[in-house]
């Protein structure tokens, strides 16, 4: 299930990765992404929350950097932006910091289940908690 879960993450990574570039990036560069992701993500992860944690904190960098990576296509073909252009900047300035914050959030959520401890062990933990305080409160009020 993780093998599944980690192929289906490297890919998610590496279509976006190709989204950006818009596909003027040529085919090794996106594969040789997806090899790195994937490495990545298999010694960082220990669960399948993890992995998806990391993977979408790297789809939401990615759709930050989107719009900077229009910007500087751009601006290498022209000194002046046409109209046009200038539009297709703004629409992806909107969507990419609207989505950035989006799976960066979702990211942010996944890391905190993922660090979040197992309910038997957190349920032990709070018996024996309240047990004994009520000992402590029965040792004071029989002082």
């Amino acid at each position: 299930m993780r093998f599944l879960n980690l192929s289906l993450g490297t890919l998610v990574a590496a279509i976006g990765f190709w989204l950006i570039w818009g596909g003027t990036v040529s085919t090794i560069i996106v594969v040789g992404w997806a090899l790195s992701v994937g490495l990545f993500l298999w010694f960082m992860t220990e669960s399948i929350a993890a992995l998806w944690a990391w993977t979408t904190l790297l789809l939401g960098l990615e759709s930050f950097a989107w719009p900077l990576v229009l910007m500087i296509q751009f601006r290498g073909q022209a000194e002046s932006l046409p109209e046009s252009e200038m539009g297709t900047i703004l629409s992806a300035v909107v969507l990419g910091l609207f989505s950035s914050v989006f799976w960066i959030s979702f990211s942010y959520g996944l890391f905190r289940r993922a660090r979040k401890k197992p309910d038997g062990t957190l349920s032990l933990e709070k018996a024996a908690t309240v047990s004994i305080s009520r000992a402590n409160k029965r040792r004071k009020a029989s002082n």
